[in-house]
């Protein structure tokens, strides 16, 4: 048996689907996004069984993305959760059939309160056809399931115009990426966003030493350091010069080398630093693999070291 051919049908007659909506699509889907839009408390959605599980994604994905949404069971609302729908909510409520039991028994109650309601169907005339202000085409030629039965091609297609309708809200709002990280302050955009050097740079026990320090006693300092740099100052303590183990090391293969020597000779001097602390750190990481850098460090505008940033510490924190 080829499964990658029955892999590859599949896809194309869910594609087809999509296609096929797309092509289909009428003026209804204009009247939602303005039913929407003009709600003044959030979007309910409710379904049961398969159309449930896509309900609970569609509400995830409207809360993330502007509009204040959440998921609620027919069953659980036929036994006291009715009352989290309020006055000022829309509800969309999803059933292929149109027919599903659990949700036809809310939806006179629904009515009774005069909440708007957008209903996901194939059939305007059911009973949630009936019930509803809006009706959202949801037709299918055939299922992809080789027995016709099983929910596939319609779920696929509810799932796809639950992601449209929400982009046409996202950019009704102008919803940016600041606002979609500040739902997701821990995911990565978040991190790009939000995250500041001043949130993950070192400030305590920083290896710094004075310019005249000698080769010897700086190699103590860098092993203490624990970063692979010492920092090197002047009598005023303004940054002027860093040296690495590395510099070290290149240092060691030179004819007149000494470790008497003070290290300023082998040092790197006016390095490039951060003198903003509030800068996005994100943008800290890309300073220093163009600067190709391993520790970028953070002064104020006179050079007075406040900190430093080493690329393993972004690296560790997932900033990208």
């Amino acid at each position: 048996m080829n499964y990658k051919l029955i892999a590859q049908e599949t896809l194309n007659i869910e594609a087809n689907t999509l296609l096929s909506a797309s092509k289909n699509m009428n003026n209804v889907f204009d009247d939602a996004v303005a039913m929407v839009l003009k709600c003044k408390g959030k979007l309910v959605i409710t379904g049961v069984g398969k159309s449930g599980l896509i309900g609970a994604k569609m509400a995830a994905t409207f809360a993330s993305t502007g509009t204040p949404s959440f998921f609620l069971h027919p069953t659980e609302a036929l036994h006291g959760d009715l009352g989290m729908i309020g006055k000022d909510d829309v509800v969309i409520a999803i059933s292929y059939s149109g027919e599903s039991e659990e949700l036809s028994q809310i939806l006179p109650h629904i009515k009774r309160f005069n909440i708007p309601l957008i209903g996901m169907t194939r059939d305007s005339n059911s009973t949630l056809g009936k019930y509803s202000d809006l009706v959202i085409d949801v037709v299918v030629e055939k299922e992809a399931c080789p027995l016709n039965i099983a929910p596939t091609s319609s779920t696929t297609l509810t799932l796809a115009l639950g992601d449209a309708l929400a982009v046409c809200l996202m950019r009704a709002r102008d919803f940016q990426k600041t606002d979609f990280a500040s739902f997701h302050p821990g995911g990565a955009l978040g991190k790009q966003l939000f995250i500041k050097v001043s949130d993950l740079m070192r400030t305590d026990d920083l290896p710094i030493i004075p310019q005249n320090t000698k080769v010897k006693e700086a190699l103590f300092k860098i092993s203490e350091g624990k970063i692979g740099t010492v920092l090197l100052v002047d009598d005023a303590k303004n940054l002027v010069a860093l040296v690495s183990d590395g510099d070290i090391r290149r240092a060691l293969l030179k004819e007149d080398f000494s470790i008497d020597d003070e290290v300023l000779k082998y040092a790197t001097k006016n390095p490039f630093v951060c003198d903003d602390e509030n800068m996005l750190a994100s943008e800290a990481l890309v300073i220093i693999e163009e600067k190709k850098i391993q520790l970028l460090v953070v002064t104020d505008t006179n050079k007075k070291i406040k900190g430093v940033l080493h690329i393993h510490t972004l690296i560790e924190k997932g900033i990208s």
